[in-house]
């Protein structure tokens, strides 16, 4: 079996045995970036925006004790279903479908990229699960969408194929309501030996709720 063909293999041996260990048994060591795959099927997005709408659920839900009872055990069995199923970082299929939205990823909230004229826009959607209060998203929620953001802009507009913030600053303008439909931009400011500065903005049609700006830096052979 060749190296990318064990990539993809399913190891079956659990999470746990995985935790700490599969970065350092990933061939070729330091910081490599995802590798396409089609593994998961064609129900994956389905999985991922079901695992989603659970989460909001889970935030949003009021329901009677034996409902939340039921949920549990239900949650639980889905759990252990999965549980023989978990893959180091490398074989997952979550981060490396990149025909799905966050690249089938449930960590960052919800965004839609593309580039246009040297820049990076799209779209974002705050879910229920994102919610600070008086249905505003959590600031922490904003500033992960921008590393996201700023991240796949500077690796998209630089041909870096591997960098690591090195910082984010983020100025918030206005409120980010939950469930509107946001924009986003993002473009490279300047490029400076192994730097890459980046700043964007999320906008809702023509006011501006955050702002940011931030440094990666691109990694050296190896390096993690």
């Amino acid at each position: 079996m060749s190296t990318n063909d064990a990539a993809e293999a399913h190891t079956g041996t659990g999470f746990d045995a995985h935790v700490g260990t599969g970065f350092d048994a990933h061939v070729g060591g330091g910081f490599n970036p995802p590798r396409p795959t089609d593994r998961g099927g064609p129900d994956y997005g389905r999985f991922v925006e079901a695992v989603r709408t659970l989460q909001d659920h889970t935030r949003a839900a009021d329901a009677p004790d034996d409902v939340i009872t039921a949920a549990a055990d239900l949650i639980e069995k889905a759990s252990a279903l999965l549980a023989p199923y978990d893959a180091d970082e490398w074989s997952s299929p979550s981060g490396r479908r990149m025909d799905l939205p966050n690249r089938g990823n449930i960590l960052s909230p919800p965004i839609d990229l593309r580039v246009t004229d040297g820049r990076v826009v799209g779209t974002a959607c705050f879910r229920r699960y994102h919610l600070g209060r008086n249905g505003a998203a959590h600031g922490g929620a904003v500033a992960h969408l921008f590393d996201s953001l700023l991240g796949f802009t500077a690796f998209k507009l630089s041909g870096s194929k591997a960098q690591r913030t090195a910082f984010l600053h983020v100025d918030y303008r206005r409120i980010a309501l939950i469930g509107a439909q946001l924009q986003v931009e993002a473009a490279i400011d300047d490029i400076v030996d192994r730097k890459i500065y980046v700043s964007g903005r999320l906008l809702d049609g023509e006011h501006v709720l955050a702002d940011a700006h931030s440094l990666f830096v691109k990694l050296k052979p190896g390096q993690p």
